[in-house]
C-alpha cells in the first residue's frame, strides 16, 4: 500500500486547494502540517517530515508538495538521505522570490540536489513565484521529470486548481 504525504507551502492550503481535494477524496492521503505555516522556519518544517514519516516502509511513502513544500522536500532530501517512494513537486517557487515576498532569509542558495527517488515536477509558464525557466532549471538540476501544464498561475485555489484531477493522472503516472 501506498502512503501519501501532503505537504503545504507558505500559508498552507486551504479548504479549496488541490492538496486539501486529494486529501479528502482519496485514501492513504496525509497531510503533514506545520506550527505556524505563515512563517516557515524550514528546519522544523523538514524535521516534521522526518517525523511524519518515520513509522512507515520509505519504499511506500510518496511525498505530494506544492510550492515552498516542494523546497522542503528539497531540504529534507539533503539533511536525512532517505530513498522513499517518489515526490511529486508542483510550483517550486524561486528562492529569490520567496525571499522578497516572505521578507525571510530561508535558505543560502537555491536548493541543488539529485534525489535519490522518482520525481516530477509540475510548473506553468505564468506562475508569479517562479519563471518557467527556473522551474525547469530545477527539474534538471533535481533529476526530475519536467512537465509544464501552460498558463497556470502558481497551481493553487486562487488560480482555480482545486479538484485538479490531472494532477491525480500525474501522481498516478509517477508512482505507477
Amino acid at each position: 500500500m501506498t502512503n501519501y504525504f501532503i505537504i503545504p507551502g507558505y500559508g498552507g492550503s486551504g479548504s479549496n486547494h488541490w492538496q486539501t481535494y486529494f486529501e479528502k477524496t482519496q485514501t492513504n492521503f496525509q497531510r503533514i502540517n506545520q506550527k505556524d505555516w505563515d512563517n516557515p522556519n524550514i528546519n522544523e518544517w523538514v524535521e516534521n517530515i522526518d517525523k511524519a514519516i518515520e513509522g512507515y516502509d520509505p519504499e511506500t511513502v510518496v511525498l505530494v508538495a506544492h510550492s515552498l513544500g516542494c523546497l522542503t522536500v528539497v531540504e529534507w532530501a539533503k539533511q536525512y538521505h532517505r530513498k522513499i517512494k517518489a515526490a511529486l513537486l508542483v510550483a517550486p517557487p524561486d528562492t529569490e522570490v520567496v525571499k522578497r515576498k516572505i521578507e525571510k532569509e530561508l535558505f543560502e542558495v537555491p536548493p541543488i540536489i539529485k534525489f535519490p527517488f522518482p520525481t516530477t515536477l509540475v510548473a506553468s509558464t505564468n506562475d508569479p513565484w517562479v519563471t518557467i525557466e527556473m522551474a525547469e532549471f530545477y527539474a534538471r538540476s533535481w533529476g526530475s521529470g519536467f512537465i509544464n501544464i501552460g498558463d497556470a498561475g502558481h497551481i493553487n485555489n486562487l488560480s482555480a486548481y482545486g479538484e485538479w484531477e490531472q494532477g491525480l493522472e500525474i501522481l498516478k503516472a509517477l508512482v505507477d
